[in-house]
């Protein structure tokens, strides 16, 4: 769809936008539920995403209005309103976490959202929506506020308010993307890289399942207590301060601290993912696709047997891309339970991919998958300020 925000705005509330800006949803090419648990990802924000148009008010009001849920019409609330279940709990969180943080908006605002980004679909539209509008936010106050801080804000807003506990690596990729760029973040230290993506050879290809996740009513919270019940039974035989500090040897030294055998192997696929995501980044700025491809199949089959975040639909896409010649690799991507699969394709063999994909998944699921090839974007950016 068109991202004609300050359009729909001016149409909307009948006055000109003062702030557009944009911010990307992402894919995360390897590095699954590793967030959270102290470890490296590796994700690149996307060329799709969610677009705004703002303006300040004299009152303490805001209007809400997104393109995408349309017959929601225009909703009203207050700078100081509880949050009510809705979409617009996530901007609304957004100015709560500004607030948190000692920037208290005096004025309410008006805003439009459009976006292109597929719902519930795991590629982090409620991240971008977060990251756009604690961007606005500081243009329109005027609060001098970085990018990686916009990051910061936005996952407080979900942990805090929305109540799903996610790392950091969704709201970082989409405020601090960097194009044709993967980028390689430290979620411990938020120390990062960036490592360039040659897609003259090989094309990034998202599959999108039409399986939808909610990670605030899913198994995402319970994951992320099993990983830290796993971590206190470790500390007491090794103290770490998080279970991707530890090695692949030492876990294997010290696992049986470890008496639930669920519970470890949560614990196990954090340890080894994190060390496929550093072998990973390696691998693609060697410009070994075969052996980062090989990791990606790998990093599924552990979301999948390990971690038990997987569904019957992203298991038969993977295993399908897998037979397909010229599949470096293929992964579930996002918190699980639904959403897409991240495909490594050859650039001569993208359109027997495609055609294979589609016939195979609607003759087994009677459901029409959806496939964008995508580029590595830049992250969050104003688009106009008038």
């Amino acid at each position: 769809m068109s991202l004609n925000s300050a359009g729909i705005f001016a149409e909307k509330f009948g006055y000109k936008a003062r702030i557009t800006a944009f911010a990307p949803g992402r894919v995360n090419l390897i590095g699954e539920h590793t967030d959270y648990n102290g470890g490296f990802v590796f994700p690149c924000a996307l060329d799709l995403g969610i677009e705004g148009s703002a303006g300040l008010r004299s009152d303490r009001t805001l209007r809400f209005y997104s393109a995408n849920f349309a017959l929601n019409g225009v909703t009203e609330i207050s700078l100081d309103s509880p949050l009510s279940g809705d979409w617009t709990d996530y901007p609304l969180s957004v100015y709560k976490a500004f607030k948190a943080m000692g920037y208290s908006a005096d004025k309410g605002a008006d805003f439009v959202f459009t976006g292109n980004l597929p719902d519930g679909s795991g590629l982090s539209s409620s991240a971008a929506l977060e990251v756009l509008t604690g961007l606005i936010i500081s243009k329109l106050y005027g609060f001098p506020v970085t990018a990686q801080q916009l990051a910061v804000f936005g996952q407080f807003a979900e942990n805090r308010f929305i109540g799903v506990n996610c790392g950091i690596m969704d709201q970082f990729a989409s405020a601090m993307g960097k194009r044709g760029c993967a980028v390689m973040l430290d979620s411990a230290t938020l120390d990062f890289s960036y490592s360039k993506i040659d897609t003259t050879a090989a094309a990034i290809v998202i599959v999108n399942s039409k399986v939808k996740h909610s990670l605030a009513s899913s198994e995402y919270n319970t994951r992320r207590r099993e990983c830290e019940r796993a971590l206190a039974s470790l500390n007491e035989v090794k103290k770490s301060p998080s279970l991707c500090a530890y090695t692949p040897g030492e876990f294997e030294e010290y696992k049986n601290a470890v008496k639930d055998d669920v519970i470890k192997r949560r614990a196990r696929h954090a340890v080894y993912e994190n060390e496929r995501v550093k072998n990973a980044a390696k691998a693609l700025d060697c410009g070994d696709l075969q052996h980062f491809g090989k990791l990606m199949n790998e990093s599924h089959v552990s979301l999948r047997d390990d971690y038990e975040v997987s569904c019957g639909e992203l298991d038969f896409l993977c295993e399908t891309a897998w037979k397909i010649p010229g599949v470096y690799g293929a992964r579930m991507t996002g918190g699980g339970f639904g959403g897409c699969t991240v495909n490594l394709v050859k650039r001569d063999s993208l359109e027997n991919f495609e055609k294979t994909i589609k016939e195979e998944y609607k003759k087994r699921f009677g459901v029409d998958a959806e496939l964008y090839a995508v580029s590595a974007g830049d992250g969050a950016r104003i688009s106009a300020d008038n």
